[in-house]
């Protein structure tokens, strides 16, 4: 195993013993909504945006437990968007992360409403951060507008309205900035703004959060187009069966890997 694997696995056990203590007991009550919030956080996910808080936290001269809050809120609140996404009503599907989505799990109604309560535990975690109140105040509207109508959710009201309209390669880099994009930007950027970074390293991270959001969306784009459903974790296929306008479908395979 190779240096960086080793250091992310063990980022990925700090952060789940974090998630653990930060998210209600399996057995507390109503235990079935507690057990699919659980079920859901802890389904096998890599922690990337967490991971990239904690570094960037690090890499402006902070401490990254610092940065253990807005982590752990940020993964929450992308699990419930996970989950939600998944739903019949999105993209119906019934694999994540080589699980059976939540409401395959459970059923319908416990996806939304155990979605529901990750998105708000996501607030609670970030406001219970030990740090001064104007801090506070600014992660909780940076996290809200990343992961609002001007941000993630912005971007996934593109993404099912662009099936019904021609796209090209800016409008489609427009729509995964704000899907996936706005979430690796604020973890980037949370973590630096924590350690207490200046405005110029903010603005490099930040950028550097956009480039990554969309290497990230474009391999993802690939995966669905060439990718193995047993490895990746999910079903392969879906965006080109349903139609759906990829960076794939725009510039091609070998144009797709190019970008």
């Amino acid at each position: 195993m190779s240096e960086i694997a080793q250091w992310l696995k063990q980022q990925q056990k700090l952060l789940d013993r974090e998630l653990s203590k930060r998210l209600p007991r399996a057995n507390a009550r109503p235990a079935t909504i507690h057990q699919a919030m659980r079920y859901s956080v802890f389904a096998g996910g890599k922690r990337i945006r967490p991971i990239l808080c904690l570094a960037a936290a690090e890499a402006c001269g902070g401490d990254p437990k610092l940065a253990l809050a807005p982590a752990c809120a940020l993964e929450v609140l992308h699990t419930y968007s996970l989950v939600h996404d998944d739903l019949p009503c999105m993209d119906d599907d019934g694999l994540r992360r080589g699980k059976p989505t939540v409401h395959k799990a459970f059923d319908e109604a416990s996806a939304v409403l155990s979605g529901d309560a990750l998105l708000t535990r996501a607030f609670e975690i970030l406001g219970n951060l030990e740090a001064p109140a104007e801090k506070v105040v600014a992660l909780v509207k940076a996290l809200a507008l990343a992961s609002g109508e001007s941000g993630m959710i912005g971007g996934q009201v593109l993404d099912i309205t662009a099936e019904k309209s021609p796209q090209d390669e800016a409008s489609i880099t427009r729509l995964q900035n704000l899907k996936t994009g706005a979430l690796i930007r604020f973890a980037v950027w949370s973590g630096a703004f924590l350690a207490g970074a200046n405005s110029e390293d903010q603005d490099k991270l930040v950028a550097y959060g956009d480039d990554l959001g969309l290497l990230f969306q474009i391999t993802d784009d690939i995966l669905d187009e060439i990718g193995d459903a047993e490895k990746v974790g999910k079903a392969v296929n879906k965006d080109k069966n349903l139609g759906k306008a990829t960076f794939v479908s725009i510039l091609g395979l070998e144009g797709a890997r190019d970008k």
